[in-house]
């Protein structure tokens, strides 16, 4: 098989380092009414590294919270990726251990022009049950 690549770097978009507090959820209905926190280690146009302390597993959905406006990119990011409860939704890419008990995990945000969005839905809902109950 070909790489498409050249390079040690296969990302399509470049990474910066932002590192920023974030709040976090996973989109479960066993998890989604704990707000968790962690911090973002870089970010893309497509995704984000996160340092957390929770374990997630590849393929959850996760709800983030953080700072968008110190990035003069998020603007154009925020008309792309799907926005909740002025949080962006990411799918989880990878897990790694970090230090004992801190995981680095990779997300990729989600975008509006997913194929399978309706899916995304059936996870995310709980996001609104969540907030509807704390806002009664």
């Amino acid at each position: 098989m070909d790489n498409l690549y050249a390079g040690s770097e296969r990302r399509d978009s470049e990474r910066l380092e932002f590192s920023t507090p974030l709040g976090y959820k996973v989109c479960k209905r066993e998890t989604v009414d704990k707000l968790l926190k962690g911090y973002s280690v870089d970010i893309s146009r497509s995704g984000l590294l996160c340092n957390i302390k929770e374990r997630v597993s590849k393929d959850d959905l996760i709800w983030l919270s953080f700072n968008r406006d110190t990035l003069d990119f998020c603007k154009e990011l925020e008309k792309r990726v799907f926005i909740y409860q002025n949080g962006i939704i990411g799918n989880v890419t990878r897990v790694d251990e970090d230090a004992p008990g801190t995981f680095n995990v990779g997300i990729r945000f989600i975008v509006r022009e997913e194929k399978e969005f309706s899916n995304i839905y059936s996870e995310v809902h709980f996001l609104k049950k969540d907030f509807d109950n704390k806002n009664e």
